[in-house]
């Protein structure tokens, strides 16, 4: 039985701190306690534990634009995050853990503020049939959470940039996401902010639950826990490196011949690949094959391999430049 209500707004808008935080909080949550944490992440897509990064966004072009990835705990699909969007996780142990419940104080902070929205779905919560919330679950066997995103002024030309990914050359073992309409609930009010949204989330939880919502207190965290956390959730090893592998395929035609690349990614590296081409040269095409395994994958990695293998072999230059900007062209 919930006998405490506390909520906990995040000082930064670093996603990797956030996700330590959340993770953090999902471990010290007390018996009989429901924490409400809401956060923000500036300019982030954020995937879920089983999603194909590469399939999912534009990754060198996020990182060009100083954007981040991240991989959360929860399942489901990428979602992306800037400064209008307003991130909420209920935390709570597994015994008093009510999706519907926790649902419907977002309906109500959103409703309170004169705004059709109901819960469309076990995942979604929508505004005149269109989607502004996204939801997901975790839990570790004793403690639970429940978070989501709720769109309030949301770029939707980066949501679309970053998410939007088309990759029929890329046979995914992931979890694709599925991608629906959605809407900024400034749609419906103009003069809406996110810390009018936030407010009036405070103020639903303690409706909908019955009982008075104190602050967090922040002073006691672990800052050593924080950062061994943080650390993970902006590891390359969590975000890229994790236990996925797929299939990519790129080619191209040159004055030179065709040339088709089929790689094959374990960990987010090269674990195999094969060249193949109907030009004339034939050792040129070991010798790329040779410099691309176990490299990484990602258009940057793999060009710079190809660039060193160019001062090797300045006679095959036209070649190797040529398959370079295939790779560079290709965004991984």
């Amino acid at each position: 039985m919930i006998r405490k209500l506390s909520y906990c707004i995040a000082k930064g808008t670093n996603a990797y701190e956030n996700l330590a935080l959340e993770e953090y909080l999902l471990e010290h949550v007390n018996p009989g306690e429901c924490l409400l944490y809401l956060w923000q992440n500036e300019k982030t897509v954020v995937i879920g534990k089983n999603q194909n990064p590469w399939k999912e966004c534009r990754n060198e072009e996020l990182h060009a634009d100083g954007g981040r990835l991240v991989r959360r705990l929860s399942g489901g699909g990428a979602v992306f995050h800037d400064l209008g969007n307003l991130n909420f996780t209920f935390l709570i142990r597994k015994e008093d853990y009510d999706v519907k419940k926790q649902m419907t104080v977002i309906v109500e902070a959103v409703q309170a503020l004169g705004i059709p929205a109901e819960i469309n779905g076990r995942n979604d919560i929508t505004a005149d049939g269109k989607k502004f919330s996204g939801n997901a679950y975790y839990t570790d066997g004793i403690h639970s959470y429940h978070h989501g995103t709720i769109l309030i002024n949301v770029d939707k030309e980066k949501l679309s940039r970053y998410l939007n990914v088309s990759r029929e050359k890329l046979v995914s073992k992931g979890v694709d996401s599925v991608k629906a309409r959605v809407v900024n609930l400034k749609e419906f009010r103009e003069d809406l902010t996110v810390s009018m949204v936030r407010e009036e989330l405070v103020k639903a939880f303690s409706k909908i639950y019955g009982l008075s919502c104190e602050s967090f207190d922040m002073g006691n965290l672990e800052e050593e826990v924080l950062e061994e956390l943080t650390a993970k959730f902006s590891s390359w090893e969590w975000n890229l490196g994790g236990k996925l592998s797929f299939d990519y395929r790129m080619e191209r035609r040159f004055e030179w011949g065709s040339a088709e690349l089929e790689l094959q990614v374990e960990k987010g590296t090269i674990s195999d690949l094969r060249v193949y081409s109907d030009a004339m040269e034939v050792v040129v095409f070991n010798q790329i094959r040779d410099a691309l395994m176990g490299c990484r994958f990602s258009s940057k990695a793999m060009t710079e391999q190809l660039f060193g293998l160019k001062q090797k072999e300045p006679d095959m230059a036209y070649i190797l430049c040529d398959m370079t900007a295939m790779i560079a062209d290709e965004k991984i």
